[in-house]
């Protein structure tokens, strides 16, 4: 007879797991839970449930948790709700049962304050561990004694129970013995700093104990966001640390996320650098005070990436791994939400705090200008602020719109590039709408500012309002003209002579979306086989050429002009043609290239050879 047996303990009988638990450790550690971390979280979660339920149970009880690391092993003990040796058959062994369900007397009163909802539970720290033991005592039947229950990575279980002494109140400790190369999650060092991660937030009071019996306070409440502070700065400057130490950036600003329908709290950092529009930033989410992922992508609107928030929710629904948001109704509801307390704070500066309001935009226009694009009331809150790149300068365009009656724009930079020179000096208002929302946000600007006219800008439109020449002078420079049209015919572009200032600017190099659309075209039916030449072809369009404006206030044109030999005077108009291609930005074409090389060779020629015959080029630029 067994020890065990002669002090009337029945020996202890050997279970087996409904289900293949290497398996299931495989599918935890490389498929569920992101890191092996996530058993401290676990232990955490499981601790405090417990405890929830206990306090369910009597709510005059005094409970705690202690995390222990120390000698190659991890436990938790706490003074929670305990089990039966029964409901540890039932709720530890078996897959899929959870003891906050329906049916668990006791528990499901208090089911909207867990933690956990999937009732995997302790078994998920097999991800670490070779061997679990849990010894509990079960408070709703004080009579029943405390049980063990051993558990090895193998599959197989043991239940037995214990005398009073073995634990005389009651509670659980849970106690892992790490698996071999699992041993850096378990040493005290870690298990501490992972503790302080997942649980700073949690209701109740943890303390850790390391190998040397030293203990420290795990949780850290209430969160800093709910903390009394006797000034406003002295609140920002608390926020402010905060996210260093969580996001490692001082902010530029804060704004409060308070939902109190939604069960959410929390705070906003206002990044202090500029960022992309497409970068999806991570927020730090916590579910009922326990840390759930701290990349969240789907909490906030899109166009709100000029911000790293942190919040605590009771209401948000975690998904199977509990690493993240399940994205549903109630989620798309609290981000919209979210994005509300966002676009008020943005009024509230613009209404009282113009300077910060200024600060903010001098880095994070480009988010409030994607905001302003589905808001109306924003964008005409917003215009007195946010800055626009025009002939003007960097200006709002109330401020612009005072200046000019009428509001020009072109849809790319380059165009912008080409044009905005001599519209500044010909009065001419035009507004680069290249940039990302800009051309949406013009389109809004009648409907927020009665009165004012928006109209595209195109090549055409800014030849016609440069000065012409005097009739009697263009005749006297026709052969000229005639040269240098015949010299860029063949590139698809048509030379005119106007008078404009900058004197500087010999030459202008014009077109618009039509024209390259055509020029694009025909490039690619000169490189297609005859069926694509034919469908290209057959898509020929009546669009009009680009244009080289050359102007006759510059010297340069007129000496060029009054040249007596053609071929020089064609290979001086070649070059005009690229110096000005080159200088709108555009991307040179297999044609445009070839004609600057033969170009600037030939006029190497002339420079080193003024008296030699010279002869044009055989290569053709077509």
């Amino acid at each position: 007879m067994t020890s065990t047996a002669r002090a009337g303990i029945p020996d202890p009988a050997v279970n087996t797991f409904q289900v293949d638990l290497r398996g299931l450790v495989d599918l935890l550690s490389h498929h569920l839970y992101s890191s092996p971390r996530v058993y401290v979280r676990e232990l955490l979660q499981n601790a405090v449930d417990a405890v929830t339920a206990r306090r369910a149970h009597d709510p005059a009880a005094v409970v705690r948790i202690r995390l222990a690391a120390g000698g190659g092993q991890v436990s938790i003990e706490d003074s929670g709700i305990g089990l039966t040796a029964d409901e540890v058959h039932t709720l530890l062994a078996t897959i899929g049962r959870s003891s906050k369900r329906g049916g668990e007397q006791g528990l499901e009163s208090a089911r909207r304050e867990f933690l956990g909802q999937f009732g995997i539970g302790l078994l998920a720290c097999f991800v670490v561990a070779r061997q679990i033991r849990v010894v509990t005592r079960s408070a709703r039947t004080p009579d029943a004694p405390p049980v063990e229950w051993l558990a090895s990575d193998d599959g197989s279980y043991t239940v037995r129970v214990l005398p009073d002494e073995a634990r005389p109140e009651p509670g659980t400790t849970v106690h892992l013995e790490p698996r071999p190369g699992a041993e850096e999650w378990t040493t005290p060092a870690r298990v501490e700093e992972l503790a302080r991660d997942f649980g700073s937030l949690l209701p109740y009071d943890i303390t850790f104990a390391d190998d040397a019996g030293n203990e420290s306070p795990v949780t850290d409440r209430p969160a800093v966001w709910d903390r009394p502070h006797p000034t406003p700065g002295a609140r920002r400057v608390a926020l402010a640390g905060h996210c260093s130490r969580v996001f490692g950036f001082s902010p530029l600003d804060t704004i409060d996320l308070d939902l109190p329908v939604a069960g959410v709290r929390g705070v906003a950092y206002v990044l202090p650098e500029a960022t992309s529009p497409a970068h999806r930033a991570g927020h730090r989410v916590y579910l009922k005070g326990m840390l759930l992922t701290d990349h969240a992508d789907n909490l906030l609107p899109d166009w709100a990436f000029f911000v790293r928030a942190v919040l605590d929710t009771d209401t948000l629904r975690p998904t199977a791994s509990r690493e993240n948001l399940y994205d549903d109704e109630t989620l798309a509801a609290v981000r919209d939400a979210l994005g509300t307390r966002i676009r008020d704070w943005l009024t509230g500066l613009a209404a009282g705090e113009p300077e910060r309001l200024a600060s903010f935009l001098s880095v994070h226009h480009l988010g409030v200008k994607s905001l302003a694009r589905h808001d109306a009331e924003l964008l005409d809150l917003m215009l007195p602020w946010l800055p626009f790149e025009t002939s003007d300068g960097q200006v709002s365009l109330d401020e612009f719109a005072a200046a000019h009656g009428e509001i020009h724009f072109t849809r790319t930079v380059e165009e912008f590039r080409q044009i905005a020179p001599i519209a500044a000096a010909h009065g001419l208002g035009v507004v680069n709408a290249g940039y990302t929302y800009d051309a949406d946000l013009l389109a809004l600007l009648p409907a927020v500012r009665p009165g004012i006219r928006v109209t595209e800008l195109d090549a055409g439109a800014v030849t016609d309002r440069l000065d012409a020449v005097e009739t009697t002078a263009e005749l006297a420079l026709a052969a000229f003209l005639a040269t240098a049209r015949a010299r860029l015919s063949p590139l698809a572009c048509d030379v005119v002579l106007r008078a404009f200032q900058p004197v500087t600017v010999p030459a202008l190099f014009l077109d618009d979306r039509q024209a390259r659309h055509e020029r694009d075209r025909a490039t690619a039916q000169e490189g297609a086989d005859d069926l694509w030449g034919d469908i290209l072809g057959a898509l020929r369009g009546a669009a009009p050429r680009a244009r080289l404006v050359l102007n006759h206030n510059n010297p340069l044109i007129r000496r060029i002009a009054g040249l007596p030999d053609t071929e020089l005077t064609g290979l001086a108009v070649e070059s005009l043609y690229g110096q000005a291609l080159l200088m709108s930005q555009r991307p040179l074409r297999p044609h445009d290239t070839t004609l600057l090389n033969r170009a600037f060779l030939g006029l190497l020629e002339w420079a080193t050879h003024p008296t030699a015959p010279h002869t044009a080029s055989e290569e053709d630029p077509k």
